[in-house]
């Protein structure tokens, strides 16, 4: 039996859309993406919904009780916001997931600083709102700016719709980084 060739990253060369292998994301029914496109959005939504729980029991007692920044909307706006930037950061995760048979790699190093960011946008509202702490909610929305911004570029790499899905969560979130900032400063 003879070996096999390998590519330059050390797998075999092999026909993607071959049995054994199953098709690729890109390939695949339209049924199944509009499943992967649900998954996508319905994880960010859950996200929302999760950390929206948590910011409900500090909204009407401790969050009142504090000086506001200058440029802080009504408390309404914020769920508006929110769901209309989780649907378009699981839109732009399922641009860059569908079409995987080209650079995978990169694809798959894209999604997973998509996923550390979406962890760490989960985290932001335990550590301001949960802690009552705008200097925590301030550490770790520093650290998830940093992953929008690595994420934006990834995105941009592999395509640009992806990353013009992504970018209003990328100003929003900065937008949130200087109330979170005003909030540290003036309590």
């Amino acid at each position: 039996m003879r070996p096999r060739p390998r590519n330059a990253e050390g797998g075999v060369f092999q026909n993607i859309n071959s049995p054994e292998r199953g098709t690729s994301p890109g390939a695949s029914s339209p049924w199944s993406l509009l499943f992967a496109l649900v998954g996508f959005v319905g994880l960010c939504l859950l996200v929302g919904g999760a950390t929206g729980t948590i910011t409900e029991l500090s909204v009407h007692d401790w969050y009142p009780s504090l000086t506001r920044p200058p440029g802080t909307p009504p408390n309404r706006v914020f769920p508006i916001v929110w769901t209309v930037l989780y649907v378009m950061i699981g839109i732009a995760a399922w641009r860059i997931w569908r079409d995987g048979a080209r650079a995978p790699a990169r694809r798959a190093a894209a999604l997973r600083l998509w996923g550390w960011q979406l962890l760490c946008n989960a985290l932001w509202t335990p550590a301001f709102f949960g802690l009552e702490s705008p200097l925590a909610g301030l550490i770790v929305i520093a650290v998830l700016l940093l992953l929008i911004a690595f994420t934006l570029r990834a995105f941009a790499r592999l395509d640009r719709l992806a990353m013009a899905f992504l970018l209003p969560y990328g100003l929003w979130t900065a937008y949130a980084a200087y109330l979170n900032v005003g909030f540290w400063w003036l309590n």
